[in-house]
């Protein structure tokens, strides 16, 4: 089931795509790559059709992957392997007491235990990826606004416009998986500590993560940056773009609070409406979407253009 903001999100979106400029919701956290999609009339704005009965709330297109750019430029195999950073384990409080409007999905707040594993440094670049294309392990990603596949300059960008699915075969490929959601949150907050952010509790800036900022997206470049642009924003353990640059993919499906939730760490499994996305984009303006303890979701088949991934192994 949706959480109430993701509902209204939802209707908000389809409201707007169907023309009704003027509906306004009293949620602070509509997000921007919403919000422009469905305002800009290069992304396909269709409402898709759906059983009336089906209890289910549309969602607009990803309009990022239609067409093909003019240009086109294949990537070439990289030479840059992936560096993971190991993360010590532990336990951590997940979630948020907060009454704060947009976090209601983010309780009970559960004490979990993290096993040591190891996270990627970085997202996973178009370069890296396209060693998998190359070798035929993946698929290639979508292109078009936004997409960085196939973009002069955009090798050390992380790889966006890429499904859930992609994701996965990505990390079979190089022997390694995605973070669970406890994982992902605990390496944010630098292992587990009490702070909004992975360098402490300031709101962000241009100065510490790729946002909707300084004049436009990705801080006034209209696209994400390369991967580790901001090193202000690193973890203590050297995690980059844990907040910012492009939303990431995890392993759990969205349930729309913590009650059942696993407390060792483990991604989960069970009924949900989609996979969930962490750490805020390019594309975002409102600090709370870059909160370590912000939780969002996106359907696994969908290949929207604020949207990449990144790997973890387990230790042994």
């Amino acid at each position: 089931m949706y959480s109430w903001r993701k509902y209204i999100l939802a209707v908000v979106a389809v409201a707007t795509a169907a023309g009704f400029g003027n509906i306004k919701s009293s949620h602070r956290h509509i997000p921007a790559d919403i919000r422009d999609a469905v305002a800009d009339n290069r992304f396909d704005t269709s409402i898709p059709s759906f059983e009336k009965n089906d209890g289910k709330i549309p969602e607009p297109k990803a309009a990022a992957v239609k067409g093909i750019n003019k240009g086109y430029v294949e990537p070439v195999e990289p030479a840059t392997p992936i560096e993971y950073v190991a993360i010590p384990g532990g336990k951590f409080t997940m979630g948020t007491t907060s009454i704060e409007e947009g976090f209601e999905d983010a309780k009970p707040v559960p004490e979990v235990t993290i096993k040591t594993f190891q996270m990627a440094k970085t997202a996973v670049t178009v370069a890296q990826y396209s060693e998998c294309v190359i070798k035929g392990g993946c698929t290639k990603p979508g292109t078009g606004e936004y997409c960085n596949w196939g973009k002069s300059g955009r090798q050390l960008h992380p790889v966006n416009c890429v499904e859930w699915d992609q994701a996965q075969a990505y990390a079979k490929f190089k022997g390694a998986r995605l973070p669970s959601e406890a994982e992902f949150e605990y390496a944010a907050t630098s292992g587990g500590r009490n702070q909004k952010y992975p360098w402490g509790n300031d709101e962000p800036t241009c100065d510490k993560a790729v946002m909707n900022g300084n004049g436009g997206y990705g801080c006034g470049t209209n696209s994400t940056m390369p991967v580790c642009s901001k090193p202000k924003g690193n973890t203590a353990q050297g995690l980059c773009d844990v907040s910012g640059n492009v939303w990431q993919w995890v392993q759990d499906k969205y349930q729309d609070s913590y009650k059942g939730a696993p407390i060792d760490g483990s991604a989960f499994e069970g009924a949900g409406s989609g996979r969930v996305i962490r750490g805020g984009s390019f594309l975002n303006v409102v600090a709370g979407y870059l909160r370590a303890d912000n939780r969002s979701l996106n359907e696994h088949g969908s290949r929207n253009n604020h949207i990449g991934f990144r790997l973890v192994r387990s230790s042994r």
